[in-house]
């Protein structure tokens, strides 16, 4: 089960790749793994049968005492058959859904088969944290589906809806699963579930954990008031609707109730909520299927009422009722993917779903129609359907209950339930095959039928023909199911049922044929009277859409209140704060103890007064770039105490940044004034500089106490022990890094790609698509690069003239494009020369950095100069020429390759960022050593070159571009 599970999580990677190149018949290869995993559950059926549930079970969070545990009994191996077997037809029929388009087709395969997969695990899973992260990657890749035509508004707006509801849905479900953790002292569900129900303040404390947990099933089993999100989520393409909203995603929280239903159904809040929400859910779906026109929204609407009766049936929590949910668990999902499988027929031929624009479909189409016609009869309740089996074991059950309120307002619910289903299943076949009549009382005319292929046909067919055969065999199904059902109490005085197709006349049959005939007869009154109207003035939707409406303009407020447009008090409210927060806590501090050198090393005496000097001069600075290079004078005294203090990696990394940081400052000043205050003067200099000495001395006296206050050896006295023995390197600063504190340089690494993205977003306007690397394609690359040098235009690189028979050479090919007055013929030469050295440099740097100065950091830093040597030297083409490769790629790979050594030690049993050492004695190269700690560090350096190549091609080379455009129209540029 874990090896397959493992599968459903690998194989989807393989198929958008797969998709490209054999379009929708990846399809065959996507369902080879449901295939797989449903004959896997179908052989371990004699065991289940017997009692001797499967198990299999990896410790994965020892600390946590979380496993993944596999667990296959009665319920969840009948799950699995659904979410398996359903799920490879789904993808076969995909196949033809998909035929000839491939535009998305291939993330769509990957996202499905996933899906698939965390549905296989959540069944079976006897963890609840697991079943609880499964249960959120469901929502997540729900949404994805939902969203497949992200073009479209609606499909949008649908898949946002499904995933704000369900997953808030989960999170609150989580917390119920924290507390039921907390409570039985095991994340075991089995364990959970066989102890018996606490008294007291513990007892109190889990009611409250079990309406949490019935939250999250509810919300994502579409229940009232959470059931809007489901017909909203028809937007989807019918595949997901077959699969996600009949067969597996809506199960989910159905699923949950039967789980737990054996050892809460007692409980005092768990009755009362299953009853009361799933009837009035189970009658408000199905008097919205009634004023429905599109096919795929009647049966949204009926699936809603469906699940009601579902939630009702196996959450009543009694023997005979348990089997009754059970096979009518089986029932609904293979009659209702059938019904959404036929209308994706009905509409990938017809382009329509609108029963006003189909008639007489049902002549041209008499398989297709037949098969609809026995699904209906199975949702409806007709023999010999599973559908019919199911129905009346439940009534049965609810009759043997007697008069109680519990048992007789679920029956009353279920038979008006059972009417309404009646009504719009008949609506839904007449609607689809039958020939309408316009208002004169004369057929309209016959909607044209291109015959699909066969292929297309088979999976609703088979699971339409399978609830006839489920019906017949039910005796075998009631053999499989009543592993379940046993778990549960039966009712005192009653007897056990056994579902058969035939039980004789009793009152269950009568009360089903009445619900059927009243059904019949409502479909007619609501054709006669064409009642349409709304029960209510305003829907669960229109609540939603209030809520966040709501939610919006209080964010606007908000915004408005406290984002005022000015950096300046921003800052200042930073700095205000920190000066209260800080002060207050020195003040409050009872002691303080303040031990100070007056200099470690002569060098801070000749440095210190050069840095405040410095700092004060750009405070009165009257040019940007005058108090640019005057802070920069700061960083680069840190580099001379760095170096002079004993930390030459701190002092490397130092004056790397600071000229990255100048860079980018140059490329920003580019288009902002050069003098300070010209269009917006410094105000209130007075209240600044008060702000500013205030900042400053408490920052001082922050530093001073907190050093006088260590009343214990620093843990970084270990540091240099623990990065040769933990990490296998010598230099402290990188280990530490890479191997001591790998968390602390993830969040960081995550910073620098916010921080990248952010800047991209401000600069590039309408799109995020970075061309330079093709447009650098056309210019040529030998070493006589033209004998007409190019200049730049709107229309493309174009010749200027020059004196016959010339023959200059053109050092870098980015400079053939560059005005005449901004190049340099002396830096191009440099550049050419020394970018390749440095690039080697950058590298050695990084692999040097485990036990010498450098790094990841420092070596992207390095790569990252020789980037802006080449920008600066030939322009944006020469940098597209020097990279050709988007920066968001960099950026994405360097953080899956730190995400990756975070993961991968899991697999092995390890905590993550666990590094591991090899060393061997090769001829020619002596003896190596390696640490896979060397690996996050490779992503660290393809992170920094990333968000330099960023920064580059945002605020230089987007930059160049807008003004190269100005200047074409004339338009003059500061």
């Amino acid at each position: 089960m874990l090896l397959l599970l493992a599968a459903f999580a690998v194989i989807p990677l393989t198929l958008p790749w797969l998709v490209a190149r054999i379009g929708s018949r990846a399809f065959f290869v996507a369902a080879i793994v449901p295939i797989v995993a449903f004959v896997h559950a179908a052989i371990q059926a004699p065991a289940v049968f017997a009692g001797d549930s499967p198990t299999e079970s990896f410790s994965w969070i020892p600390a946590l005492g979380v496993d993944l545990s596999m667990k296959m009994d009665t319920l969840g191996w009948v799950m699995t058959l659904i979410v398996t077997g359903v799920g490879a037809l789904v993808m076969l029929y995909c196949r033809w859904y998909f035929d000839g388009k491939r535009a998305g087709v291939g993330l769509f395969s990957a996202v499905l088969l996933a899906f698939a997969g965390a549905m296989y695990g959540l069944v079976l899973t006897d963890d609840l944290i697991v079943l609880v992260m499964l249960w959120e990657v469901t929502s997540v890749l729900s949404y994805l589906l939902i969203g497949f035509y992200h073009a479209r508004g609606a499909s949008r707006r649908a898949a946002l809806q499904a995933l704000l509801v369900t997953t808030l849905g989960g999170l609150v479900m989580f917390v119920g699963a924290v507390m039921l953790v907390v409570l039985y002292g095991t994340t075991s569900l089995t364990t959970i579930l066989a102890a018996p129900l606490p008294a007291g303040d513990a007892g109190a404390l889990l009611n409250v954990a079990i309406v949490l947990m019935l939250v999250g099933a509810l919300s994502k089993s579409a229940i009232f008031p959470f059931h809007f999100w489901l017909p909203g989520a028809m937007a989807a393409p019918t595949p997901v609707s077959a699969y996600l909203h009949a067969a597996a995603m809506v199960k989910a929280g159905i699923y949950l109730i039967a789980r737990l239903a054996p050892a809460f159904a007692d409980s005092e809040p768990w009755r009362p909520i299953i009853i009361t929400l799933g009837i009035f859910t189970m009658l408000l779906g199905g008097l919205q299927a009634l004023r429905e026109s599109d096919l795929k929204r009647i049966l949204a609407f009926g699936t809603v009422s469906q699940l009601g009766m579902l939630t009702v049936v196996l959450g009543y929590g009694e023997r005979n009722s348990a089997l009754a949910g059970l096979a009518l668990l089986v029932g609904h999902a293979l009659f209702k993917s059938s019904l959404f499988l036929v209308v994706g027929v009905i509409d990938r031929q017809l382009s329509t779903r609108d029963i006003g624009e189909l008639s007489g479909v049902g002549r041209q189409a008499p398989t297709l129609a037949v098969f609809s016609i026995i699904a209906i009869a199975s949702m409806v309740g007709v023999a010999p359907t599973v559908g019919f089996v199911a129905k009346e074991a439940a009534l049965t059950s609810l009759l043997d209950g007697g008069a109680t309120a519990e048992a007789l307002v679920p029956l009353i619910g279920i038979v008006l339930g059972s009417a309404l289903t009646a009504a719009y299943g008949i609506r839904f076949v007449w609607g689809a095959f039958w020939t309408k009549k316009d208002a004169a009382g004369a057929p309209r005319p016959v909607t044209e039928w291109p015959d699909p292929p066969l292929g297309f046909l088979a999976a609703p067919v088979v699971l339409s023909g399978l609830t006839v055969v489920a019906g017949v065999a039910s005796p075998l199904l009631d053999v499989a199911l009543s592993g379940y059902a046993d778990t549960m109490p039966e009712d005192v005085g009653g007897k056990p049922y056994h579902l058969a197709l035939w039980h004789g006349f009793e009152p269950a049959l009568f009360l089903s044929l009445g619900s059927i005939a009243a059904g019949a007869l409502l479909f007619w009154l609501v054709q006669r009277t064409q009642w349409h109207s709304r029960i209510l003035p305003f829907t669960a939707a229109d609540a939603y859409n209030l809520v966040l409406r709501v939610i919006a303009r209080a964010a606007v407020w908000t915004t408005t209140f406290t984002q005022r447009g000015s950096l300046p008090v921003y800052v200042g409210t930073i700095f205000v704060v920190f000066v209260a927060a800080e002060g207050t806590a020195l003040l409050a501090s009872p002691q303080w103890r303040i031990d100070l050198d007056p200099w470690q090393t002569p060098m801070q005496v000749v440095v210190a007064p050069i840095m405040i000097i410095a700092g004060l001069v750009a405070v009165r600075a009257r040019k940007r770039y005058t108090g640019v290079v005057l802070v920069s004078v700061t960083g680069l005294g840190m580099v001379l105490l760095f170096a002079t203090s004993g930390a030459p990696d701190l002092a490397l990394t130092q004056i790397l940044i600071e000229t990255v940081t100048l860079v980018a400052f140059a490329l920003v000043l580019r288009r902002i004034p050069a003098r300070l205050g010209e269009h917006n003067a410094s105000v209130l200099p007075i209240v600044r500089a008060v702000i500013a000495v205030a900042v400053g001395a408490t920052m001082a006296m922050v530093a001073m106490v907190a050093t006088g206050a260590r009343v214990a050896d620093p843990i970084s006295d270990r540091f240099p022990e623990l990065a040769y023995e933990i990490g296998h390197g010598k230099n402290v600063v990188n280990v530490a890094l890479v191997d001591l504190r790998g968390w602390d340089t993830m969040g960081e690494l995550s910073v620098l790609i916010l921080a990248a993205t952010g800047v991209a977003s401000l600069v590039f306007v309408t799109h995020r698509s970075d061309l330079l690397s093709r447009t650098i394609a056309s210019l040529p690359t030998s070493a006589t690069r033209t004998r007409r040098p190019l200049i730049e235009t709107v229309d493309g690189p174009q010749p200027r003239a020059s004196a016959p028979g010339s023959t200059r050479q053109a050092w870098l090919v980015g400079g053939q494009r560059m005005r005449p007055e901004n190049r340099s013929l002396i830096l191009e030469v440099i550049v050419r020369i020394l970018f390749h050295t440095i690039i080697v440099v950058s590298i050695y740097l990084l692999f040097a950095g485990h036990n010498l100065p450098g790094g990841g950091f420092a070596g992207g830093l390095v790569a990252g100069m020789a980037l802006v040597m080449r920008y600066v030297a030939g322009g944006r083409y020469e940098l597209g020429a020097a990279a050709p490769t988007d920066a968001g790629r960099l950026l994405g790979a360097g953080m899956s390759l730190a995400v990756a050594c975070a993961v991968v030690p899991l697999f092995f049993g390890e905590a993550p960022l666990t590094s591991t050492f090899w060393e061997a004695d090769i001829p020619v190269l002596g003896h190596v050593e390696f640490v896979t700690s060397t690996l996050f560090d490779v992503g660290v350096y393809l992170v920094v070159v990333g968000l330099v190549l960023d920064v580059l091609r945002s605020l230089g080379g987007e930059v160049d571009r807008q003004a190269q455009e100005l200047r074409e129209r004339g338009v003059s540029v500061a």
